[in-house]
């Protein structure tokens, strides 16, 4: 059993290196080798998948390596998370978040030297639809995953996460930390504050329908089932 204060560096470590996984790719190819934006974003969803698959593995045991505000929040609604703990491992989630961006910037900083730069990058319309669905979905596979005791909850969320940044029209932020770390770059991979703020509302929104939707239709009916069966 982890103190809380490992708990928390393993969730601020695993956000920094999250959200690097999400900037650096969009550095690298897009700004630096000068690719096409298309191509710079299917080499963000292997870094991210690839990468967050590593994190979960690395960090689940510890903090149960969430990285994402919302599903922390989620948690804590299903038990799976003490509430007390919720302010805490949300702050280290951002903290991280921000740091994870500025380590970005300093990677590149040769290039174009600055750390920190609000956001210009427009996102709005169907890319408001899209990141419900997408916390929807992530968020309810993590509830199916914790609940069936999967061994391969890292490698669902990885392949989830990385599939869906390129089938969706906002390229799957679905956290809230890394909707607030991205507003802080000068990369394509950034968005502007006005449309970051909807995103996190309808990221909070997504992961609400997903606990209320898997109690109601899935934890509930296993329960009566387990109850029919002992009776």
């Amino acid at each position: 059993m982890y103190k809380l204060s490992a708990k928390l560096w393993a969730e601020f470590l695993g956000s920094l290196f999250l959200v690097m996984a999400a900037i650096s790719p969009i550095i690298l190819f897009h700004q630096t080798l000068q690719s096409s934006i298309g191509l710079a974003v299917l080499a963000d969803a292997v870094a991210v998948g690839w990468i967050l698959f590593a994190l979960i593995e690395i960090f689940g045991p510890i903090s149960g390596a969430h990285f994402n505000p919302a599903v922390s929040f989620s948690l804590a609604f299903s038990g799976e998370l003490k509430w007390r703990y919720l302010p805490a491992y949300i702050l280290a989630q951002i903290c991280g978040g921000l740091v994870g961006t500025v380590s970005s910037h300093l990677m590149f900083y040769h290039q174009n030297p600055t750390l920190v730069q609000i956001a210009t990058v427009t996102r709005n319309d169907g890319a408001f639809v899209s990141e419900m669905l997408c916390t929807f979905i992530l968020v309810f596979a993590i509830h199916a995953l914790v609940a069936h005791q999967s061994d391969k909850l890292p490698l669902v969320v990885g392949l989830l996460v990385g599939g869906q940044l390129v089938a969706t029209s906002s390229t799957m932020f679905a956290n809230p930390q890394v909707t607030i770390a991205r507003m802080f770059t000068y990369s394509a991979a950034g968005i502007r504050p006005t449309d970051g703020l909807v995103f996190i509302g309808l990221q909070f929104a997504g992961a609400i329908l997903a606990t209320v939707v898997w109690r109601l239709l899935f934890q509930n009916s296993r329960s009566r089932e387990n109850n029919a069966q002992s009776k």
